[in-house]
């Protein structure tokens, strides 16, 4: 077993278990120190006992390094990998990629690459690359610049990546009249578009609705993401309230699908409106909002609650092949 991949791997799993990032980083920063040594090299300090002596290599680490040369699957991988993510399995085999994920351009912690070789490796064809829009600046939202320059970079490892395809797209904030949060040319040239509120979240419910709706209804976009935007763990946050009988009409209408958001502590839509959204005869998209690269494998929770609440998996869009995501 190569070592810096077991690290990797550590990692991968660390992240999917929502463990804490600074205990994922010991093992990607691990994994980037040995990547730069000559393997006979690693070889030979785990030998000596001296792996440790390398600044960014801890004890833990070097377990791993060391029952990954001696062949075996290191302990702290082994127990890593009992932590289930269970349910919604029939819906997860039929998806075909992941429709809102994020890199270290905006606020994920990991690079364009590192994401959608993760991806592929989970058995995606394609993964949509979903950065903030630039009015979130907490998030580090992409300015026009940056988002042009990271479509280059996104045309240039595609080359290197076929088959497998990284989509273009963005995360969008709708802004308080339902306008959204990037130039409208620009969006255009995207392949996808997620659409979120993220500020003014307490806004009255009529307000919300119309701010909504307006969104829904721009020919650009087509994806309304985590549309509560309720937190349910920690402290949590309370869903923001609107009309959702009138939203999900709109949506179904112009052809938006509803986001089923998996990242565990959003859950959203929750229950009632996810059954809402399916009287309503809207179309869905399941994502992982992932951050980092195990978020990808969080896909399982937004599965299952897909199948409790009756959406089929032609309803899905990700189930489609990329192009016929793309062709509509």
């Amino acid at each position: 077993m190569d070592p810096v991949k077991a690290l990797k791997q550590v990692a991968f799993h660390l992240e999917r278990a929502g463990e804490p990032t600074y205990r994922v980083q010991a093992f990607r920063n691990a994994a980037a120190v040995l990547a730069h040594l000559d393997p006979a090299d690693v070889e030979k300090r785990a030998r000596l006992g001296t792996l440790t002596d390398l600044k960014g290599v801890g004890k833990s680490t070097a377990g791993v390094v060391a029952d990954a040369l001696a062949n075996r699957e290191p302990s702290y991988l082994a127990k890593l990998r009992h932590v289930d993510i269970t349910g919604g399995e029939e819906m997860r085999a039929r998806l075909k990629g992941d429709c809102h994920v994020h890199s270290d351009w905006s606020d994920g912690g990991s690079p364009i690459r590192d994401m959608a070789e993760a991806a592929r490796d989970l058995g995606h064809e394609f993964m949509v690359l979903t950065d903030h829009s630039p009015r979130l600046t907490v998030a580090n939202g992409l300015s026009r610049e940056r988002l042009e320059k990271q479509l280059e970079v996104v045309a240039e490892l595609n080359a290197e990546l076929a088959p497998f395809l990284v989509l273009t797209g963005i995360e969008v904030d709708i802004l308080d009249d339902g306008s959204l949060d990037q130039d409208e040319d620009l969006l255009a040239r995207l392949d996808v578009v997620v659409a979120s509120v993220h500020s003014k979240l307490k806004m009255p419910r009529a307000e919300m609705t119309r701010r909504m709706v307006n969104a829904v209804r721009n020919p650009h976009v087509d994806i309304l993401g985590h549309c509560t935007g309720r937190l349910v763990v920690g402290k949590g946050r309370p869903e923001s309230q609107f009309d959702a009988v009138q939203v999900f009409e709109a949506c179904a209408e112009h052809g938006t699908a509803v986001e089923i958001n998996s990242r565990p502590e959003r859950l959203d839509p929750p229950r009632r409106l996810l059954s809402l959204a399916v009287d309503a005869g809207c179309t869905f998209s399941v994502d992982s909002d992932a951050h980092a690269p195990g978020q990808l494998d969080w896909l399982n929770y937004g599965c299952a609650r897909a199948e409790e609440c009756g959406v089929e998996p032609e309803q899905v869009i990700n189930t489609r092949t990329a192009a016929r995501l793309l062709s509509g």
